[in-house]
């Protein structure tokens, strides 16, 4: 999705410690989870539905 390697996000992991610290970090990292499943979900059901209106005008 991002192309970022593992490096890239060991850096991204450690920069996150040292600004949230390790107890805010569970808690930021389960809430952004959140939000990329809520994403994910939306973008799912808008290309649903733009297949089906393709389909429905297809058909008319």
């Amino acid at each position: 999705m991002f192309d970022i390697g593992f490096s890239e996000l060991v850096v991204i992991g450690l920069i996150a410690l040292i600004v949230l610290g390790p107890k805010r970090l569970p808690e930021v990292a389960r809430t952004a989870g959140r939000w990329m499943g809520q994403l994910r979900r939306f973008i799912a059901d808008v290309k649903q539905d733009l297949d089906r209106e393709m389909h429905s005008e297809d058909l008319a």
